[in-house]
């Protein structure tokens, strides 16, 4: 199984690239991608990406419950920080 991370606006900024590919042998859910972040980046942007604030869509389309979301081969799951604006 195979799918792609996507880090908009600060998160990018904190992951230090626009996103990644991840590969499993079996879908992932939400504590799996946390546990993956945790493993391959630094320790602030699994912190950021749990906020209650931080948003997350799986193939363009907002998740309402981000910690029941299941992750199927070829899925694109973007993370999305909080709007700040001037």
């Amino acid at each position: 199984m195979r799918a792609k991370l996507v880090f908009l606006g600060r998160l990018e900024d904190v992951a230090g690239r626009a996103g990644e590919d991840i590969a499993a042998s079996a879908p992932l859910d939400w504590y799996d991608v946390i546990g993956w972040l945790g493993g391959h980046f630094p320790p602030e942007l699994a912190d950021a990406v749990v906020s209650e604030k931080v948003r997350v869509a799986i193939n363009g389309a907002l998740v309402a419950d981000k910690y029941e979301l299941v992750l199927a081969d070829g899925d694109e799951l973007a993370f999305l920080p909080p709007v700040s604006g001037g």
